[in-house]
């Protein structure tokens, strides 16, 4: 597979390399990122090819949009494609706790939902100067749905479907974004969505991949039929696509249950049986649906940056996939072609 081979986003001139960075972990996700290790793994991003690059203010409150920002700002403006998110404002705490969302060593700010016009306005502006950039090229109202706001959703899906929506469309008649979309980890508000605009993108974290397969029931066929694509990531389900069935592998952030951990156990011997690293076809898999634009990868540094490009040039045989499918590891409609 070229990692360097770019597809569009939607029906927009936005092309993106079907390899790419996500930012979050040197947001400092869970555990802290130096700021070597940062820029290395976006010094190799960059030197392998990798020309899309995902942050969002929610990432480290602002040190992943400063990170990345800082390393594309002596780069050529055309030359790279740069997402970021809207929805949450941060606020300064002026001595106030940290608050503990998962970031350690965040800055110091606090994130406060508002998918209002104005939120989505304000954020889109302070996302340029955390990034230093005169331009964002794709912007995803970020967290939506049930998951993240429980009985709020109702209240916040208003706002950001008769507000957030409006913004971003301002803001791409304006041509100061090439894109617009929704990044979260849910199909089902994807869907609730599409009743209510059209959208060039979806980023979609862990609900397509070679372990949980439930974007297929009914969102990817829609995407392709409304001309809306979807960015993918979250491919190793936290982390139990690359360990295997291990004591502490982790899935959906949790400690993986015991029917997950069976589970990729099948997929894994089957993987096992051809040869092929289990990363490798969870890396490979989603980029073969044609509604699929690009896989992202995130990474803290370097090394764990390379394994993962490396996953995407092993050679699959078709074989592998005819056997998940017999397995019933893998729907029959989502077999790669050959």
């Amino acid at each position: 597979m070229d990692i360097t081979e770019t597809r569009k986003l939607g029906r927009t001139d936005v092309a993106v390399t079907v390899a790419s960075f996500g930012g979050a972990p040197i947001g400092n996700l869970f555990a802290p990122v130096s700021r070597e290790a940062a820029e290395g793994a976006l010094a190799f991003a960059w030197d392998a090819g990798l020309r899309y690059f995902d942050t969002a203010p929610y990432y480290g409150f602002g040190l992943s949009e400063r990170r990345i920002g800082d390393f594309l700002r002596d780069k050529p403006r055309g030359s790279y494609v740069v997402s970021s998110k809207v929805g949450r404002l941060l606020l300064p705490l002026r001595g106030k706790p940290v608050p503990d969302r998962g970031f350690a060593e965040p800055l110091p700010f606090e994130p406060v939902y508002d998918y209002s016009y104005d939120g989505v306005m304000r954020s889109h502006e302070a996302s340029l100067h955390r990034l230093g950039l005169d331009r964002i090229d794709v912007l995803l109202l970020h967290d939506i749905g049930t998951v993240t706001h429980g009985a709020e959703h109702p209240r916040h899906f208003r706002d950001a479907m008769e507000g957030g929506v409006r913004a971003l469309q301002e803001l791409k008649a304006a041509g100061d974004i090439g894109a617009y979309g929704i990044g979260v980890n849910e199909v089902e508000v994807l869907l609730e969505a599409l009743g209510h605009a059209d959208f060039d993108c979806f980023l979609l974290a862990g609900r397509f991949t070679l372990l949980d397969q439930i974007a297929a029931q009914g969102l990817l066929q829609t995407c392709h039929d409304r001309g809306t694509t979807l960015i993918i990531g979250g491919v190793f389900n936290s982390g139990i696509l690359v360990t295997g069935p291990v004591p502490g592998a982790r899935y959906n952030y949790e400690p993986a249950p015991a029917d997950i951990l069976a589970r990729v156990a099948r997929i894994k011997a089957v993987c096992d049986r051809f040869g092929v690293p289990l990363p490798a076809a969870a890396l490979q898999f989603p980029l073969s649906h044609p509604a699929v634009s690009t896989v992202l990868t995130g990474v803290t540094d370097r090394d764990m940056l390379s394994r993962n490009l490396e996953g995407f040039r092993v050679p699959v045989p078709p074989a592998l996939w005819d056997a998940l499918v017999e397995d019933g590891l893998l729907r029959a409609e989502l077999r790669p072609a050959a």
